[in-house]
């Protein structure tokens, strides 16, 4: 066999599996807030969520896309697992058009469509307003022009005597129908698709090696199933790093398949027959040229029967799954540690954009805890209690440091992939929100060190009147924190802004008020200028923070930056 044969397979299956990222990702960059607004709104039930994940799954051609896309709604608490479970059992269905589009390049001449596609593409692509319509059809005609070279290819090497002697010598080796054999290609199957990481690619594979005649078909049929347990396989290794509820959906996935292969195993006769029976296709005396179809509908039958078979069990399946997946308990607070980021999981910008949305919120939440804190060091009697708890806050300040730096780091990465304009300017805005809040750990920190010098000092304390004041601005610090708070957890188009605002100018009148008294109370002796100081030092470190709450709330508006 020629190299040259060897390098147009291994790059027609390259252009198969580009074309396909290419049209999923496209698709996710036209739709991909309103898919996600629909996997939010219609998993009500198991049902909705079945058809759900069929409908995402067919629009974006990618059943990967659609689980990390639902993992990440079970990482920011917008689904049950229960309801996750559902998606995914009907994205098992949706990845099924791969297969039906797989058979016609083997029933049509699918390349005569691959240059008017090109065309079209390139116009739109030079098109601004167009451009991710243009990807598309790149994508499209990419998938066709692979799928046609490798059918081309297959046939080709096929007609070459040498090398279809030899392919045929490899594969009479397992000709005989036994158990062993049949999990031999059942194995295979899980094997290519875990190295190659697209079940597409090597459904295209066994479409050719059926419809040459060089498999039987309940050899391909051995490989189909194989194919369906090495994509959960693979998106079990991407969830590895990831959080426990990503881990879950993961292994919920290979669950659900893993179940469909054992019990289809025990009756593939029968259920194989009904398949034929259903397309036309006689077992007896086999029409080569039709075996594509059969494949693509078996794949089909699984699925549907699968899921039609299990949709009952779900509660039994999130059982199972928190069973076997049940991480020990630790303080995830007192731990740097990304809830939602992980570098497995990024797969599309879109996606990337919602984990790193996800992570920001969780960044704000920490910040709000973490003022909270400088509250209660404020009032702290107990000497070794203060130390443990300033001790905290200092571990926090390290903590807001190494969050923008992960963050900024992944977006950074998410960037460099090809974005739509949208996309572009929420990672300008993640960033500065990231900035800011960075800086609103470094203001609360400050003022936990200015209140340890106080204690440090053990000559003088704040008197009741100071005291008053002080919980009174951190009072309205706290209140700008929880609007802020209000804003990342929802949707800006509902949110207040004037809200926000309204507090940060009771925040600085209240900041040149208490400056003003300030200077009468030392001039009365009220007390020291040493402690007035200080007390003006922790006023003006809260009316800084204010600031930086409202820098974060006009990044997550969209408004551009006031000068302080």
């Amino acid at each position: 066999m020629s190299i040259w044969v060897v390098f147009k397979l291994l790059g027609s299956l390259a252009l198969l599996m580009f074309g396909m990222k290419s049209m999923s990702e496209s698709i996710q960059k036209l739709a991909g807030p309103q898919l996600r607004h629909v996997l939010g709104a219609m998993t009500t039930n198991r049902f909705t969520g079945i058809l759900t994940g069929i409908f995402v799954t067919a629009a974006v051609q990618s059943s990967t896309a659609t689980t990390l896309m639902t993992v990440s709604f079970v990482n920011a608490g917008l689904l049950t697992l229960l309801q996750a479970i559902s998606v995914i059992m009907g994205a098992h269905i949706g990845t099924t058009v791969t297969a039906w589009i797989m058979s016609l390049g083997f029933s049509f001449n699918l390349t005569d469509f691959v240059y008017p596609a090109f065309f079209l593409g390139i116009i739109l692509i030079y098109m601004k307003s167009r451009r991710i319509i243009g990807d598309f059809f790149f994508g499209v005609a990419f998938l066709f022009l692979g799928l046609g070279t490798l059918k081309e290819t297959g046939s080709s090497l096929m007609d070459t005597p040498e090398a279809s002697a030899a392919i045929h010598a490899f594969f009479s080796r397992f000709n005989d129908p036994n158990f062993l054999n049949s999990m031999l290609f059942l194995l295979m199957g899980t094997v290519l698709t875990l190295c190659v990481r697209s079940s597409a690619a090597i459904m295209a594979i066994t479409m050719i090696l059926c419809s040459t005649g060089v498999l039987r078909l309940d050899q391909g049929i051995m490989l189909v199933l194989g194919e369906n347990i090495g994509t959960t396989i693979t998106s079990n290794i991407v969830a590895m790093d990831a959080n426990t509820q990503a881990r879950r959906a993961a292994f919920a996935h290979l669950s659900i398949n893993v179940l469909g292969v054992l019990w289809v195993l025990v009756v593939l006769p029968w259920f194989l027959q009904m398949v034929c029976h259903l397309v036309g296709y006689d077992m007896v005396s086999p029409n080569i040229g039709k075996v594509s179809v059969v494949l693509a509908a078996f794949h089909s039958a699984f699925n549907i029967t699968n899921t039609l078979l299990l949709i009952w069990f779900i509660p039994l399946i999130e059982k199972w799954v928190c069973y076997i997946i049940n991480p020990k308990k630790v303080d995830e607070e007192e731990d740097f540690r990304l809830h939602f980021i992980t570098s497995g999981i990024m797969k599309t910008p879109e996606l990337s954009v919602l984990e790193a949305h996800k992570e920001i919120e969780s960044f704000a939440e920490r910040m709000q805890r973490m003022f909270g804190m400088v509250r209660e060091l404020l009032v702290e009697k107990d000497e070794q209690a203060f130390v443990k708890l300033f001790k905290r806050i200092e571990k926090y300040e390290g903590i807001s440091d190494n969050m923008e730096i992960e963050i900024a780091k992944y977006l950074d990465q998410v960037s460099d992939a090809h974005l739509s304009d949208e996309t572009k300017a929420k990672i300008r805005a993640m960033l500065r929100e990231i900035s800011e809040l960075e800086s609103i750990g470094d203001s609360c920190y400050n003022i936990a060190r200015t209140i340890n010098r106080k204690v440090q000092g053990k000559k003088e304390h704040f008197n009741e009147t100071q005291y008053e004041r002080l919980h009174q601005m951190m009072e309205l610090t706290n209140n700008a924190l929880s609007q802020m708070n209000v804003l990342m957890r929802g949707r800006k188009e509902s949110f207040e802004i004037k809200r926000t605002f309204n507090i940060e100018h009771e925040i600085n009148n209240y900041r040149n008020q208490l400056k003003r008294q300030n200077i009468i109370d030392v001039n009365d002796h009220k007390y020291t200028y040493a402690i007035g100081t200080i007390y003006m030092d922790i006023i003006s470190e809260c009316e800084r923070l204010g600031d930086y709450v409202v820098n974060v709330v006009e990044a997550r508006m969209g408004l551009r930056q006031k000068s302080n």
